[in-house]
């Protein structure tokens, strides 16, 4: 049987050949070029009668683990009249590797799961869609979102976090997870994602030299990784492949799951929202509170506030209506879970065979450096 990055290829190469358009919402665009103004007016003008886009233009265009692109669209009278948004964000799978990398693990399927089934049920802050959908003939996704573009600051791995902004962070992870906490609801129809194990058994599966690859960012990364970390280094996967088993065990709630800094930003009242939702899955809490707080803060205030922000974000959860959860209990499950979150980011720095190249260098630095100093400093190899 052919593997699932075979079934891409062959899918990818007739869809260059063919170089179909989009005409209705039911139908999953393969690259941004085959978006026309009669799909987006059905995605778009629904709730307008007569309205209708009559051009439209991609840019801004990005690529990191998805591809994303703004379109710029204007209407007929009646649209420009009902002032229907002049700009969308968009994600997608546009490129080969991107849809090979996403295929592998059901990114674009939970992704679009996520804002269909999900994102009305929570209170947080996080982007509004317009239209999500998925294809599982050809692994293609779309999720057309509210333009957010010089209304919210966008975070990078050079952004400042604030006591204020951390503690909104932890805030805003409480919600999600209290939210779903022991959900009947996970697993089924309403909640259709996998397991975090599953999610990380599958992308092992699907690529060979995953473990050979976080080692080789790990090494890469040396001047910038803790002298006893780094001299344990041959017990760095065994701890991440732990740290993944122990989700079979504890108790599961829905979780972000690529929580580091870059996917957030400051809303215009001050909170912080979260974005890209490719990795949704079904886990334990503590792996979202351990890769976030170890990369949205410098070492430095992570050192002074990370106690603080772990009783406040159980004190959170238990508002929220989570059951209480013990405090040293809390914080092991944290040191547990950070080694896992640090290979998200030796992979990033230096990708495994076939991966996309998912992010500039001086990110994936920076974000080991953290991740790994977090690791050391709660000596987590141990935990």
């Amino acid at each position: 049987m052919p593997t699932i990055a075979e079934r891409v290829a062959e899918i990818y190469r007739a869809e260059e050949a063919a170089q179909r358009k989009v005409l209705t919402r039911a139908d999953v665009p393969a690259r941004y070029e085959a978006i026309t103004p009669q799909w987006l007016t059905d995605v778009l003008c629904r709730e307008v009668p007569g309205a209708a886009v009559v051009n439209c233009r991609v840019g801004d265009f990005s690529n990191g683990s998805s591809n994303r692109a703004r379109i710029y669209v204007s209407y007929n009278d009646v649209g420009a009249r009902a002032a229907l948004p002049a700009t969308v964000f968009c994600k997608s799978s546009t490129t080969l590797a991107n849809r090979t990398l996403l295929a592998n693990v059901g990114v674009g399927q939970a992704e679009s799961n996520f804002f269909n089934k999900v994102r009305s049920r929570l209170d947080m802050e996080a982007p509004q869609p317009v239209h999500a959908a998925f294809d599982p003939d050809t692994y293609a996704y779309v999720v057309v979102m509210k333009d957010m573009g010089g209304t919210v600051d966008f975070c990078t791995h050079k952004s400042t976090i604030d006591r204020k902004h951390a503690e909104s962070l932890v805030d805003t992870l409480a919600r999600l997870h209290a939210r779903f906490y022991q959900s009947a609801e996970l697993g089924t129809a309403a909640l259709p994602f996998k397991t975090w194990y599953k999610w990380w058994e599958d992308n092992l599966k699907a690529t060979a030299d995953y473990e050979q690859a976080c080692d080789t960012g790990f090494g890469a990364a040396e001047a910038l990784i803790p002298v006893r970390l780094f001299k344990r280094r041959s017990d760095i996967w065994p701890a991440t492949m732990r740290s993944a088993e122990l989700h079979r065990q504890l108790p599961h709630t829905l979780i972000h799951c690529d929580v580091h800094l870059a996917n957030w930003y400051v809303a215009a009242d001050g909170r912080m929202g979260l974005g890209d939702w490719h990795c949704t899955s079904i886990g334990h809490w503590s792996r979202d509170f351990a890769y976030a707080i170890g990369t949205a803060l410098t070492v430095e205030d992570r050192r002074r506030w990370d106690m603080d922000l772990l009783r406040l974000y159980l004190k959170r959860m238990a508002e929220y209506g989570a059951p209480k959860i013990d405090f040293d209990e809390a914080f092991r499950n944290v040191r547990q879970q950070s080694p896992s979150a640090l290979a998200f980011w030796t992979i990033t720095l230096r990708p495994a065979k076939g991966m996309p190249d998912m992010q500039p260098e001086s990110t994936s630095y920076e974000f080991v450096k953290r991740l790994a100093t977090a690791v050391d400093d709660w000596e987590a190899l141990d935990a």
